[in-house]
């Protein structure tokens, strides 16, 4: 497995990054199952695993913390925060008073004394970004963060962020994890130079496009019962995205490797990804995937990717990206109709 640096922190992670969402009851509900395939992912040469305290109603990070038992040294642990974890307005977001709440559980459900990285599960524009900055330094301070990144965060964001890190002498955003594929591709235009001008790690999430890019999703035929196919059917039924799939698979085919092989070793191929994330259900999902990775394809092929969808592109959103207040309030995009009138 290759090694990379995570932006400037001076940690080195695995190119692969094992993601734990489907650990629990929206994959595996099966726990020594979900245990098999971290230490199978640890034996694979990945040292790194990425969580969050929302998937499966924390149940991924118990799961986690039990298997890393004896491991956890040998691990950059990666962890998230914001989502919803309860009823009321304020067990969620990124104010100081939930972050302060929030560690101290993942803490405990991964019974660890410290995180690694700690991230921003999504933007949060009700907070003002200095009270999460001030509150993610306090915590580094204490020693229970290592280091601390954002995820979905727009380009113009992550440069604000650093701005007042600056000002306000605060630590700063190390990484972003952002939705990255041979489909996705729009981080590309600002997010990835952004990152790499500000000295930041890049885990990606989705590069198989939420399972788009296993060809198990085509024009003739989708699993319509599959719980992928509930929680993301625009994603999935997109018919630019099927197209490019019919597109992709005899490219891989002429290359000699599975589509699952070729996602993957275009999303590492990248100089601005350290590490792909990817979110295995099964053993047999993971093997797949391991066994792909030393893969590395040429120019010529990475140039028919691009014919097929150019750099810089999103062939279609994915449902659950975020989307900026900007475009999702109406009145951000609408002056008042009596404003209109006058005008």
């Amino acid at each position: 497995m290759r090694m990379r640096p995570l932006g400037r922190t001076g940690i080195e992670v695995s190119a692969y990054c094992l993601g734990t969402m489907m650990f629990g009851p929206n994959g595996n509900p099966d726990h020594d199952a979900c245990a098999r395939i971290v230490h199978r992912a640890l034996d694979g040469g990945i040292n790194f695993v990425d969580t969050a305290d929302v998937y499966g109603y924390s149940e991924a990070e118990r799961i986690v913390g039990r298997a890393l038992k004896g491991r956890r040294e040998d691990v950059v642990l990666a962890t998230k925060f914001n989502g919803p974890m309860g009823e009321g307005p304020n067990n969620g977001g990124s104010s100081r008073r939930w972050i302060t709440k929030a560690v101290e559980g993942s803490l405990r459900r991964l019974d660890t004394d410290y995180i690694d990285l700690y991230q921003i599960h999504h933007p949060d524009p009700r907070t003002d970004i200095e009270e999460t900055l001030s509150a993610l330094t306090d915590l580094i301070r204490a020693g229970k963060v290592r280091a601390f990144g954002s995820s979905n965060l727009p380009a113009s964001d992550i440069v604000s962020a650093h701005w007042v890190s600056e000002r306000r002498g605060l630590h700063r955003l190390r990484t972003e994890q952002p939705t990255y594929s041979v489909l996705n591709r729009g981080i590309e235009r600002e997010v990835l130079p952004v990152a790499r001008h500000f000295g930041m790690g890049v885990l990606v999430w989705s590069p198989l496009a939420m399972g788009l890019l296993t060809g198990r999703y085509r024009q003739a035929h989708a699993p319509s019962g599959s719980a992928r196919m509930r929680w993301v059917p625009a994603h999935l039924t997109d018919p630019r995205k099927l197209d490019a799939v019919e597109r992709l698979i005899p490219l891989a085919e002429h290359a000699g490797l599975p589509l699952t092989h070729l996602a993957m070793a275009f999303a590492t191929a990248h100089p601005d990804v350290t590490s792909a994330i990817i979110g295995p259900r099964t053993l047999d999902q993971l093997d797949d995937l391991l066994a792909g990775a030393s893969t590395v394809v040429d120019d010529e092929v990475l140039d028919r990717i691009d014919e097929i969808v150019p750099p810089g592109t999103d062939l279609g959103p994915v449902d659950v990206a975020y989307q900026p207040p900007s475009l999702t309030v109406p009145d951000r995009r609408r002056r008042p109709t009596a404003e209109r009138a006058a005008a």
